[in-house]
């Protein structure tokens, strides 16, 4: 009997110490909100970079990662830190996320700097955030809005449009890009007839249609939420004919809005951060064996947020937050190998020998000196009931 209690003791002993030496991670993104639909194929790619480390074997001598999700609601920034407060008391040594821009300056100031962890967002995207103080401790795979707005305004500007009112959620995401947007697009030549916030969360947006239509315009710009205020506006101007052509923000571009309105769309066009280079055709392979459409936008910025994560602590020799800090720049640009999807055990091997790799990723990672994406662009126009990409920007 002895003999039998001991043993069942060392059995749960082993795979304690297994659940103990397990590297903690966590994923913040808007599982509820205005972005809800765009956020589980977010996640699953994040989870698919974690896990092909994990089954590597070569993660820091054979770690495994395990991964504790939280809702940063995209637009509450009290609950956002709240759960951000519980992933940093649970000892996650690192956070992928958070998604929208003002949750995600939330998080990086009363969270995640004074705690020493790092953040890498895969889509927040607010000017604002190139001078947060963040102690070196905030990255982010999808570029700014500084660049986003102005190559929304250069397809615009093809697109042949010559007037265009603007509207725009009314928090940092949506204030930023729009004035990018308006000041590029009037620098093109084309006539802003209106600019004007709308909240979220609201059941009818026909006053704010009719304020729109009042000023005129070939086309509206939408900056904002496809699950939320955008996809009203959208509603409204179509209810009431008053606009057909619909500009869209890298926030309203999502398979569910296409599913929504359909064929209405046919005439409507907008960008989000991405490429068509060698990475992201190799991560749609990747995500597909997976189980993960990736087609929705940023899939494979949260992949590569995961990844450089991952290959920071392989290069550091140590699973804590103060070494992924000191090393997320050094996996990420040059010098050396280059590092595409699914090659994630060919780069932790490397590093362990010594060696130097340049993370490319799905979106051919290149961060600036402080810690974001120079990022490229995809234009976007809905065929076939389906976002469909037209070109690279």
């Amino acid at each position: 009997m002895k003999k039998i209690i001991l043993t069942a003791f060392l059995f749960v002993s082993i795979i304690s110490t297994n659940v103990l030496a397990d590297i903690k991670m966590g994923i913040i993104l808007g599982f509820t909100g205005p972005i809800e639909s765009l956020t589980p194929a977010m996640a699953g790619s994040a989870e698919l970079a974690f896990k092909e480390a994990s089954d590597s074997g070569s993660l820091l001598g054979g770690k495994r990662i395990s991964v504790e999700r939280a809702d940063s609601t995209c637009v509450d920034s009290a609950a956002a830190t709240t759960a951000a407060e519980g992933l940093v008391s649970n000892g996650v040594v690192a956070i992928m996320g958070a998604d929208c821009s003002g949750v995600t300056g939330a998080i990086a100031t009363n969270v995640a700097v004074p705690n020493g962890v790092v953040m890498i967002s895969p889509s927040a995207t607010s000017p604002g955030l190139t001078t947060l103080d963040d102690k070196g401790f905030f990255f982010r795979t999808a570029p700014s809005d500084a660049r986003g707005g102005q190559i929304l305004a250069d397809i615009t500007k093809d697109r042949k449009v010559k007037s265009v009112a603007i509207t725009y959620t009314n928090n940092d995401y949506g204030k930023g890009l729009a004035d990018v947007y308006a000041a590029a697009v009037k620098a093109h030549g084309i006539k802003v007839t209106t600019t004007a916030a709308h909240e979220d969360g609201k059941a009818d947006y026909s006053a704010e249609v009719a304020t729109l239509a009042s000023a005129g315009g070939d086309a509206v710009a939408v900056i904002g939420y496809l699950d939320q205020g955008g996809k009203g506006i959208i509603q409204g101007s179509l209810d009431s004919g008053a606009f057909d052509t619909f500009i869209l923000s890298d926030g309203m571009i999502g398979q569910s809005l296409v599913d929504a309105f359909g064929k209405s769309l046919s005439k409507s066009f907008g960008s989000l951060p991405g490429s068509t280079g060698k990475g992201a055709g190799i991560f749609t392979k990747v995500a597909k064996a997976g189980g993960i459409d990736s087609s929705g936008p940023y899939t494979g910025e949260s992949y590569d947020a995961a990844a450089l994560i991952t290959l920071a602590m392989q290069a550091g020799g140590k699973a804590d937050r103060a070494t992924i800090q000191q090393n997320v720049m050094s996996v990420a640009n040059a010098p050396g190998k280059k590092i595409y999807p699914g090659e994630l055990k060919k780069a932790l091997d490397l590093l362990a020998k010594g060696k130097a790799i340049n993370y490319e990723g799905a979106t051919g990672v290149e961060f600036t000196d402080v810690g974001e994406a120079f990022g490229s662009f995809l234009e976007k126009e809905v065929r076939g009931g389906k976002f469909k990409t037209k070109k690279q920007r």
